[in-house]
């Protein structure tokens, strides 16, 4: 009889949820990472330093080859398809291919001048970018036409110096990193903007810039100014609960 309560009470006990969770891996040297992006076709890493150059890398820090583009700097950077997707922080963006070639002239993200820190791309081939002056977290049309926003500020806890962006392709999750001179913190928010959690990346490292999913591994790569260094992690992202482990996406398409 008290087996079956057991068993009774037992179904009656909610599941629980996946809660956002970083728990590290690695980490090696590399100078001024300031915005990262993972390239599945190299198994590499896109970086971006603030300078005329963009760098892709292995996954240990080796270097594969590096790009330029019109623009005076390269501060954020992102795929887009089989192509690249980088801005100078001033509110222009540019279309490249991973050889570095144009594929068009620099185009200005409706709205004017904004100190835009990182870029993504969502499932729906929206331009998603974080900025911190003013502090905003947007999303634009292929054409960089504004179709929505939200002041990081009204968020509880605030968003005040946001730098890098990743979308999670499994979830539509936005991950996003706040520096030193904010919380020094990972936020992760659903894919309309609303938040779901956030938390400390200061037993990891300080004043972090740049982040990059691996969804293939459930691996995480986040960029630290502070010691230049990137760290890697087994990143579990927030689910509802009784929702089923998110599958593997794509990895790795050179092995």
């Amino acid at each position: 009889m008290i087996r079956h309560v057991l068993i009774a009470l037992a179904g009656l006990v909610p599941a629980t949820a996946a809660a956002l969770d970083l728990v590290e891996t690695g980490r090696y040297d590399l100078n001024r990472p300031a915005s990262l992006d993972y390239d599945p076709t190299f198994c590499g890493l896109w970086i971006a330093n603030e300078g005329p150059e963009a760098v892709l890398v292995t996954l240990q820090g080796d270097e594969l080859r590096r790009i330029s583009s019109d623009m005076f700097r390269i501060k954020a950077i992102s795929i887009e398809g089989d192509t690249l997707i980088v801005g100078d922080g001033a509110g222009n963006l540019q279309r490249l291919t991973k050889d570095g070639e144009a594929l068009g002239p620099p185009f200005a993200l409706e709205g004017g001048w904004a100190d835009t820190e990182g870029i993504s791309i969502n499932t729906a081939g929206e331009i998603v970018t974080v900025e911190d002056d003013p502090e905003r977290l947007s999303w634009f049309a292929p054409d960089g036409t504004l179709l929505r926003r939200i002041d990081t500020l009204t968020l509880t806890p605030p968003l005040t110096e946001a730098q890098g962006i990743a979308i999670d392709p499994r979830t539509g999750h936005l991950l996003i990193v706040d520096d030193w001179e904010g919380s020094n913190s990972l936020y992760e928010f659903a894919p309309d903007g609303s938040l779901l959690a956030s938390q400390s990346l200061y037993p990891y490292g300080i004043d972090p810039e740049g982040i990059a999913i691996r969804p293939g591994s459930n691996q995480l790569f986040i960029a630290f100014d502070s010691g230049a260094e990137i760290v890697t992690f087994n990143y579990t992202p927030t689910l509802p609960p009784g929702a089923d482990p998110l599958p593997s996406g794509a990895d790795c398409m050179m092995f």
